[in-house]
């Protein structure tokens, strides 16, 4: 039996088990070319919340589907020649336990390689190439500059601060919690973590900013958003990740008003997904590997347990709840 979470009406502000149908279905028997995976991780995204109610770079998923979503799993039965039993692959899962397919969109993961098989839906899948690329062809980091990351402690932007130290960078984050700021102080050398919930985050900011900012890595939008763009330098760099701060909001946010820097200090303000990177991903990875094996990248994974709460999990995207890439854990890993 495959327990499937459905998608039954469009989301207004957070998720709500209403919002979807839980189900459960006999599996369909193999045809040619196709292989039955068991999920082992579900990929928790900001993005989902998108699908589940408007065309994005993708179309909305339809009422009556299944929930798209990233995972991870172990084929359990294959008549595909390229993906064996045993096999750990990586790919278009949706919100279920069990899917089919022929194998389009899915990729082997080596999860022998000696690190832990989470790290792959981590810094060394989806999440580390949209914080390199992101950086590396949008930002393009200068030993010296100033980084300002937002939702630094989360999935990405932790790995955009390390990415920013490595290449020599004045780094700093914006979190939510004190705790999270202490992380990113202690454990990730970030130079300066500021609580955007301060009363005085702004002029935290200009003091942990004294020169400027040259590149903002924005994965918020709306207020953080605007709050940079009063500090940043001539030629700024701005990479446009995501827009949490309105994707589960019931009603649009105030605007940004300080688009006008862009014009005076020159600067560029770019969106990007990572989908335009993939054919580029061998270069990404080799790399990031390297900084994880070397200790020089560390990660942090939120992952929880219990399919039958899925979309309230989901929701501790919006909550500032998670720390770190989120996941569920849908069966164990293998050994």
């Amino acid at each position: 039996m495959n327990k499937q979470w459905l998608l039954a009406e469009r989301p207004s502000g957070l998720f709500t088990k209403e919002n979807f149908e839980l189900k459960q279905v006999i599996m369909p028997q193999l045809e040619d070319e196709q292989f039955l995976v068991k999920v082992i991780y579900l990929s928790i995204d900001p993005t989902q919340r998108m699908w589940a109610q408007m065309d994005t770079y993708l179309p909305a998923v339809a009422k009556g589907e299944v929930m798209r979503s990233l995972g991870m799993g172990v084929v359990v039965r294959s008549r595909n020649p390229a993906f064996k039993e045993g096999d750990v692959v990586q790919g278009m899962t949706g919100w279920q336990t069990h899917t089919v397919t022929d194998g389009r969109g899915f990729s082997l993961v080596p999860w022998k390689s000696g690190l832990p098989l989470d790290s792959y839906m981590g810094p060394l899948g989806m999440t580390g190439i949209t914080a390199y690329f992101g950086l590396m062809d949008i930002g393009k980091p200068e030993k010296g500059e100033t980084l300002l990351v937002s939702a630094a402690a989360g999935a990405v932007g932790s790995i955009v601060c390390q990415i920013g130290k490595i290449k020599g960078m004045r780094v700093v984050g914006l979190a939510g919690t004190d705790d999270k700021c202490k992380w990113l102080a202690d454990e990730l050398d970030v130079d300066e973590a500021i609580n955007y919930r301060d009363a005085n985050a702004y002029k935290k900011l200009q003091e942990a900013c004294p020169k400027g900012v040259d590149v903002f890595f924005d994965n918020v939008g709306g207020k953080m958003l605007d709050m940079a763009l009063g500090l940043i330098n001539v030629g700024a760099r701005i990479p446009l990740c995501g827009y949490i701060s309105e994707y589960a909001s019931s009603k649009p946010g105030p605007g940004v008003h300080n688009l006008a820097a862009l014009i005076s200090k020159r600067a560029r303000i770019e969106g990007f997904l990572v989908l335009d990177y993939v054919h580029q991903s061998r270069d990404a990875l080799g790399e990031l590997g390297k900084w994880v094996m070397d200790g020089r990248i560390k990660y942090r994974m939120d992952i929880a347990e219990g399919f039958d709460e899925l979309p309230l999990i989901a929701n501790k995207l919006f909550t500032g709840e998670n720390t770190g890439k989120l996941l569920l854990k849908v069966s164990e890993p293998p050994e």
